[in-house]
């Protein structure tokens, strides 16, 4: 049996939030009120019950299941931003942005794959509707993730953010008020300031190849 609060805490290294507020005007507006803010978080859950089956195949085809799902539910660069620092982030060159993310992408998906292995039997419950977050504009969608034995399991709560016409995951709370931003941000700073850019690529392709030899 799988330790499901221990999944769920991991699961968080898989994302952090950037805390702007998003503006927009009543035609984009009367076009997000027709999105359903929980379709991201449900979305996510599917996947990954998808890649816990036990004919999801090996690392390789179970991230190609997944990376288009994250890709579509997450706003990566925020996360990235929120990781590093708005301001340390802004001072990257755009090609240092880009070889990050593309990076950051593969550890995020990875590390997911890593938390909901074949056949570990995790089960997700999505909880109808939203509460406001303290940040506007933005929205808290919860879900619990628990086992046959144990439900309703652990509540994530996961913070998205209207973005042209849909919702996207901005940050992952567990016990409704732990983000991985801080932590990740203490970790990748660390790293920043004594190997720059190429050094944090090193550490998380690292952690990738750990994640896939799991």
């Amino acid at each position: 049996m799988i330790d499901i609060r221990l999944t769920a805490r991991r699961a968080l290294s898989a994302t952090a939030a950037l805390a702007i507020t998003v503006s927009f005007g009543p035609g984009a507006a009367r076009a997000q009120a027709a999105v359903d803010e929980t379709a991201p978080v449900a979305a996510l859950d599917q996947a990954l019950d998808r890649i816990q089956q036990k004919d999801s195949g090996a690392f390789d085809a179970r991230m190609q299941t997944l990376a288009p799902v994250i890709d579509q539910t997450y706003d990566l660069e925020a996360v990235l931003r929120s990781s590093i620092g708005a301001a340390r982030y802004m001072q990257l060159s755009d090609q240092e942005k880009q070889t990050l993310l593309a990076t950051f992408r593969q550890y995020t998906v990875a590390r997911y794959l890593s938390n909901f292995k074949r056949g570990s039997g995790a089960r997700f419950t999505l909880a109808p509707g939203s509460r406001p977050s303290p940040i506007g504009g933005e929205k808290i969608v919860t879900t619990h993730i628990g086992s046959e034995d144990n439900m309703p399991g652990t509540e994530v709560d996961y913070v998205v953010r209207p973005e042209a016409g849909s919702w996207k995951i901005v940050d992952v709370l567990l016990e409704g008020h732990i983000s991985q931003a801080a932590a990740q941000r203490a970790d990748f700073g660390s790293t920043l300031a004594s190997g720059g850019v190429n050094g944090l690529v090193d550490v998380l392709n690292r952690k990738v190849k750990s994640f896939s030899e799991d």
